[in-house]
């Protein structure tokens, strides 16, 4: 009888540490919370690593202005970060599911996308340009009609395509990157190609070989990148005096230089807030 008790309490007690581990490993959100007091918190960032200098993949690992930019400000917010490449439109479907905490992406803030989601104040100001082969008779936004024009799919290049030529226009070719659109244009399938001055100038800066030329056109807006977070998220407060925090004290202007060799204009980003 002995025996027999000592065999069910040993089986009951398995069972329990069984249990209770399995309880512990419940996931609690996108945020992993800190599992002992004092331990830092990890966000988990989602982006499209095909934008450079912006982000992109280096020897597997995903660099750019945005990165060092948003390793700055959480580390001024007080987290520490771990950043997946993921891909344009599946940082949408992280964002909006919550399966991620926010997305740094050059993502332009737009009234369209403010329905859906939560931005931070901007932190980049940029424009639209067209890359186009040198000897291209395209001078202009006004000279793309009548032009292939490749343009990344979802974003402001596509855009400022659909209101200057028309919404699905059959000139307008859309790709999941703009690697892809530019390859196209390279190919002979498009005449141009339409996204955000840094990627362009940086194209065709570290491609002289190809003979490519960045045209600039008045008619595009300036526009600002954000920060993106699932609508309601209560970290944007936070990570908002982050990034005034980084402005102010230096460390932006540090790393606009290191990837840009200019200075940033910091007074048009206050403005915009």
């Amino acid at each position: 009888m002995k025996k027999s008790s000592s065999l069910i309490l040993g089986i009951v007690l398995m069972l329990a540490v069984f249990l209770t581990a399995c309880g512990t490993s419940e996931e609690t959100g996108s945020e992993t919370e800190a599992n002992n007091e004092g331990e830092t918190k990890t966000l988990r960032i989602v982006t499209d690593a095909a934008y450079a200098p912006m982000e992109y993949q280096d020897k597997g690992e995903v660099v750019g202005f945005d990165i060092d930019f948003i390793k700055a400000v959480a580390k001024e917010a007080g987290y520490a970060v771990e950043v997946e490449h993921v891909g344009w439109d599946p940082i949408f479907v992280e964002i909006e599911s919550k399966r991620a905490d926010l997305a740094v992406s050059s993502i332009t803030i737009t009234d369209e996308r403010k329905q859906s989601y939560d931005f931070s104040n901007p932190y980049f100001q940029s424009t639209n340009k067209i890359l186009v082969q040198e000897g291209s008779d395209i001078q202009s936004a006004e000279d793309l009609k009548g032009k292939k024009v490749a343009v990344q799919n979802g974003t402001t290049g596509q855009m400022a395509m659909d209101a200057l030529l028309g919404k699905n226009h059959s000139d307008i070719k859309k790709f999941e990157d703009n690697n892809l659109a530019i390859m196209e244009m390279e190919s002979g399938g498009a005449d141009a190609v339409v996204a955000d001055n840094m990627i362009v100038e940086e194209y065709a800066k570290n491609n002289p070989d190809k003979n490519l030329k960045v045209v600039e056109d008045a008619t595009f807006d300036s526009e600002y990148y954000g920060i993106l977070f699932p609508k309601d998220s209560e970290l944007v407060e936070e990570i908002n005096t982050a990034i005034n925090a980084v402005l102010d004290n230096g460390t932006y202007s540090e790393i606009y230089q290191k990837w840009f060799g200019i200075e940033p204009n910091i007074e048009v980003l206050k403005e915009q807030q």
